[in-house]
């Protein structure tokens, strides 16, 4: 399964990140990367979860427009420059980065890191001829498994980083 991003646009006003979060942890949805970000009265946060389509379902029936985005999973080493080298890979064989998110997820002792490009199958395929994606990382962070590839998460930890 791919990784997913669900992605909303949201106003920029007290109190509507805590009803997105109220609505994923009312139903158990485990929040495995997070990004928020506003200028004026726009806000758009971004999104992975252990349940991509129930959340989308869950979003659009609470009135929230949602955009979704296919991932790739890369294993980085936990050094400086390890990120770098991830990019100077894509922009050699001239994929666009869209966008990037950290997991909660980890490989052992290297941390996971979700991009989505502008090309996905060229990405992923240069990505694994650099070394960088296996097929373990991509299983690992599955959505239906993302929680479970974090075993120091309590399981009652709805709404993880919300």
């Amino acid at each position: 399964m791919t990784l997913r991003e669900i992605s909303l646009s949201l106003p920029n006003r007290p109190g509507t990140l805590a009803a997105v979060a109220r609505t994923l942890a009312q139903e158990r949805i485990n929040v495995a990367a997070i990004s928020v970000d506003s200028t004026g009265t726009k806000g758009r946060v971004r999104l992975i979860v252990n349940d991509p389509d129930r959340a989308l379902g869950l979003l659009s029936a609470a009135g929230y427009p949602a955009e979704v985005r296919d991932m790739i999973a890369v294993r980085l080493e936990d050094r400086a420059g390890s990120f770098l080298k991830v990019l100077e890979v894509l922009a050699k064989g001239k994929v666009n980065l869209q966008s990037v998110a950290i997991l909660v997820a980890r490989e052992g002792n290297h941390p996971l890191v979700a991009l989505s490009t502008n090309d996905l199958p060229r990405a992923r395929r240069i990505l694994r001829q650099a070394g960088f994606a296996s097929q373990l990382a991509d299983r690992l962070v599955s959505n239906p498994d993302l929680l479970a590839a974090a075993p120091s998460i309590p399981a009652e930890s709805v709404g993880l980083l919300l």
